[in-house]
């Protein structure tokens, strides 16, 4: 199931009732379409008098670009909530996950058969799940390393920062060779876009089967062509 606002502002009313004694302030309660997080506990700070940091402003963001089960929804929720009392409370925890956050939350696991844990990370599955299914051209530099490792880069189909890629990012000692293609295969929707002098690890014989139908482009340093 995915989250929506409806279910979400009621399961925090139950669970605010059950779990932290209905001492937590309503807060609003915001959908994502982030694909790097399935929740966050978000505020804004401001100094006061004396140089006292005030945390204000307290809402909670809950990814619906993944489709989860009750359980994980539920529980990415509460491991939310426990940001929040924490933060509302003004408790000084040792840590993000710090001991007060354990002591909480194993307190919740035990009492009420919950799954909660430290790690709040997408697993490959749901990270793989939110990648953009639509098909759209990409420009995709593949770097070959002097080390034996391959990297991919998208880059923006605008000529100069093409360009620029290709020059500056082959004539790097450590490149031994640098390709660009163009592409419209999905897989290349997971990389970042950008004119970055960046590449991102891979493995060269995926990524050279995901290009095998592509569009060569050739470069000479200071024009391409397909």
């Amino acid at each position: 199931m995915k989250a929506t606002i409806p279910y979400l502002e009621k399961r925090f009313e139950e669970f605010n009732r059950q779990m932290f004694a209905g001492r937590l302030p309503k807060i609003p309660i915001e959908l994502s379409n982030a694909k790097t997080f399935l929740g966050q506990c978000v505020f804004q700070k401001r100094r006061r008098l004396l140089g006292k940091v005030e945390h204000y402003n307290f809402r909670l963001r809950i990814s619906q670009r993944f489709d989860l089960s009750e359980q994980e929804l539920e529980d990415t929720l509460i491991h939310e909530m426990i940001h929040y009392y924490i933060g509302v409370n003004k408790l000084k925890d040792t840590s993000a996950h710090g001991q007060i956050f354990r002591d909480m939350m194993n307190t919740i696991n035990e009492k009420y058969g919950r799954h909660l844990t430290i790690s709040h990370k997408c697993t490959n599955e749901q990270k793989e799940q939110a990648i953009d299914k639509r098909k759209r051209w990409h420009v995709v530099a593949v770097v070959d390393f002097r080390n034996g490792k391959t990297g991919v880069k998208v880059l923006p189909r605008v000529l100069p920062r093409i360009l620029n890629y290709y020059n500056k990012v082959g004539s790097d000692k450590q490149v031994a060779g640098i390709s660009l293609y163009m592409t419209n295969d999905i897989y290349f929707n997971r990389f970042p876009n950008s004119g970055a002098l960046t590449a991102t690890y891979v493995d060269r014989d995926t990524v050279m089967g995901k290009l095998k139908d592509a569009n060569v482009i050739r470069c000479d340093g200071k024009q391409i062509a397909y």
